[in-house]
């Protein structure tokens, strides 16, 4: 079951609203004693400071972007509320920068009084040779480096300044120890996420990278108390900021406190480093690149490649072909052509309580390595709260299962590259608690060739693949890197930790003669589930009467009128509605005989007429003409079908536009589908519904009956 969305999100906003009033007025309490505390003290009321800055910032954003319709039910004094809660964000806003500014002026002036006019000649000094030697790339830090050394080392000049966000003991030989608030060089940035940090004393180990937060400018300010180095001259609040340019350091003034500074770097933060940081992810976790790539466009999606393709000289279509002695479109074998059964995933890392796990889904495609070959497709995984590291998927969908659980699926492909192979890519659809923002993560991928290093396919088994972290463009990051650092050691702890490697479960299936001869009408390169492959074949048959036995020339590029044509690919990215398609007509061929309902029966069984007789050849086209008969009126069925169940639902203001991993839309879709069949079963269709005055449709619009198929085909790019 999936976890469920908040109900009321102003009352929840308002609710964090209220703690972080309770923690502002806490630091500001606290902060009252701030000179009589020690500088460790005021650094960390500062920190803490830029930290209660931002987690207001989050929940103004998300304040912003509510609606009154995002609530489940009436709210009254909507805006007045949201009103009220906006002005306590501003004010605790205000407050949190008057504090910082506060705070760093103290230090500031309290630097300025303990020193001496020589010692500001000497800091200046070097602070110049420090800008000329780096040429402005990045500062170095002002404090304990310039009484241990005299001039940095080119290694130390390229490493990255970080401060502690708590502490953290040596684990094993080479780790390095800190305490929270100190300041670490990282010298090394590994891709596992334990980076190689020197401490203020020179001292080298690995650090875990979720332990640590950039140094900003304002984390200077508060270290010269320690340092004891100057300030800036005549006592001024100014700051100097370096503003890096192609032409070198140039340095500016500023004279509104440093506070936007931090609001920047804060704001530049990307939203997967900042749930890393605060532990909410593994580190191996990335923002989804098979989503990303939905997202961009249709060039992914099944809908663009369900649709024919042109053939280079762009005057005819390359995988739609006419059978004149079938009467129907031509099957095209390819090269690839499986299906592909989704078991498991086991040992998945469960992200952590700050964020609230909308959907569990794997997205799978065709890939050279490099680049995506075909279509993205997309099943969700269900899982049980007493195995929460396992995801499991439906190997066969019948009955009332939605087509979105289908494990299994088919794949074809064309492509002649030697690379060719099958990228998974696990994923969770999230929303973060304190802000309600989406997003969707990669929680690990895995790349499977279908051909070994001589060309020949791998065999059709079940495999058991152990996932990558990171993005598919990414090597060697593993998914948790606590997991391998653990089974550091004897032999058995590793055999231990190749259990707990994340990994996917998956099963190779060859094609008997009636799956090989059904898919075969489908495009050259698809991947979808087998669930609703007969509804994609009628489509594409009905294209083959429509744009190649009917059309009155094949030169012409007029719209042409058909509904089914220039709505079913609106299906393919709505899998609830193909779901009541594939129900209503698995109803009508209960009611069929078995005769016409049969397609298993190809006209290549009728195909052998120069080795019968005379009257085993009249016999054998009667059955032909009969079954080219019965195949004629199951289309019509379906036509039919379609009309009465898929066009009003598509229109129909009842039915909430769909929304990936919203579980209050997809129960109100699901509701409505529901109660729209039942309707239409007691009626004996949808006739009576539609003209009743209590359905409300959408306006009428010209896309909704005309197919334009020079817009939707596909141009060969060879």
């Amino acid at each position: 079951m999936l976890a469920r969305r908040p109900r009321d999100p102003l009352q929840a906003l308002r609710r964090r609203g209220q703690e972080l009033k309770l923690q502002v007025d806490s630091l500001v309490t606290e902060s009252q004693l701030t000179g009589a505390l020690e500088p460790s003290k005021r650094r960390d009321i500062y920190q803490r400071c830029i930290q209660l800055k931002q987690a207001v910032d989050e929940n103004k954003n998300a304040l912003q972007k509510l609606n009154k319709a995002d609530e489940a039910a009436p709210v009254g004094n909507y805006e007045q509320r949201k009103e009220e809660e906006h002005s306590l964000l501003e004010k605790l806003a205000c407050q949190l920068q008057e504090l910082a500014v506060g705070i760093s002026k103290k230090d500031t002036l309290k630097v300025e009084a303990h020193s001496d006019k020589e010692e500001d000649d000497t800091t200046e000094e070097d602070e110049e040779e420090e800008t000329e030697e780096t040429g402005g790339e990045e500062e170095e830090s002002e404090g304990d480096e310039e009484g241990k050394q005299e001039q940095a080392s080119p290694e130390e000049a390229e490493t990255v300044t970080y401060i502690a966000l708590g502490d953290f003991a040596a684990q094993q030989a080479g780790d390095l120890t800190f305490k929270k608030g100190d300041i670490l060089r990282i010298v090394e940035k590994k891709p596992d996420g334990w980076w190689l940090a020197k401490d203020a004393e020179g001292v080298e180990g690995l650090i875990p990278r979720t332990y640590l937060e950039p140094y900003n400018k304002e984390d200077k300010l508060e270290s010269s108390e320690d340092s004891e180095e100057g300030g800036e001259e005549d006592g001024e609040e100014d700051v100097e900021v370096v503003d890096e340019t192609a032409d070198g350091a140039q340095v500016k003034q500023r004279t509104d406190s440093h506070w936007s500074a931090v609001r920047k770097a804060i704001s530049e933060i990307n939203t997967v480093d900042v749930l890393a940081t605060m532990g909410a992810i593994p580190a191996g976790f990335r923002p989804s690149t098979l989503s990303q790539l939905l997202d961009e466009g249709n060039q992914f999606r099944a809908s663009y490649f369900l649709q024919p393709e042109l053939t280079t000289s762009q005057l005819a279509f390359r995988d739609l072909m006419w059978d004149a002695k079938a009467g129907t479109i031509m099957s095209r074998p390819s090269r690839v052509s499986l299906i592909l059964t989704l078991w498991s995933c086991k040992m998945i890392p469960l992200p952590g309580t700050s964020i609230q796990v909308l959907s569990r889904h794997i997205r799978l495609c065709l890939s050279d390595g490099s680049k995506v070959l075909s279509n993205i497709h997309t099943v969700r995984a269900v899982w049980q709260p007493k195995k929460p590291k396992t995801w499991t998927f439906s190997p066969q969908v019948t009955g009332i299962l939605p087509c979105l659980l289908d494990g299994d699926c088919f794949i074809r492909s064309n492509s002649s590259t030697p690379d060719l192979g099958i990228l998974f890519e696990l994923g969770i659809s999230y929303i973060r608690n304190s802000t309600g923002e989406r997003g969707e993560l990669s929680c690990g991928w895995v790349f499977l060739k279908l051909f070994d290093a001589s060309g020949v396919p791998i065999p059709a088994k079940t495999y058991e693949l152990f996932l990558n972290g990171g993005t598919p463009y990414e090597k060697g990051v593993e998914v948790d890197p606590s997991v391998s650092r653990r089974a550091q050691g004897s032999v058995f702890r590793q055999m231990i930790s190749v259990r707990r490697q994340p990994q996917l479960l998956v099963k190779l299936r060859s094609l008997n003669r009636r799956s090989r001869a059904m898919l075969s009408l489908l495009p050259e390169t698809l991947v979808g589930s087998m669930c609703s492959a007969h509804l994609l074949i009628f489509y594409r048959q009905i294209l083959g009467d429509v744009l190649l036995r009917d059309r009155t020339s094949l030169q012409s590029a007029d719209l042409i009128s058909h509904p089914v044509l220039a709505t079913f690919p609106l299906l393919l990215e709505q899998p609830d509605v193909m779901d009541a398609l594939r129900s209503s007509w698995a109803e009508k061929e209960s009611t069929l005989k078995r005769a016409e309902k049969d397609q298993g029966v190809t006209s290549g069984r009728f195909c052998k007429a120069h080795c019968l007789s005379h009257r085993e050849l009249l016999s054998s086209r009667k059955k032909q003409h009969r079954w080219q008969r019965d195949k004629e009126l199951l289309k019509a069925e379906f036509l039919l079908v379609y009309h009465d169940c898929v066009l009003p639902l598509l229109h129909s203001t009842l039915l909430p536009p769909f929304r990936w991993a919203e579980e209050e839309t997809e129960a109100a879709r699901w509701k409505a589908i529901a109660d729209f069949l039942k309707q239409s079963r007691e009626n004996e269709g949808s006739l009576k519904a539609l003209l009743s005055p209590d359905g409300v449709h959408k306006p009428f619009d010209l896309s909704e009956q005309t197919y334009d198929f020079l817009g939707e085909i596909r141009k060969n790019s060879g």
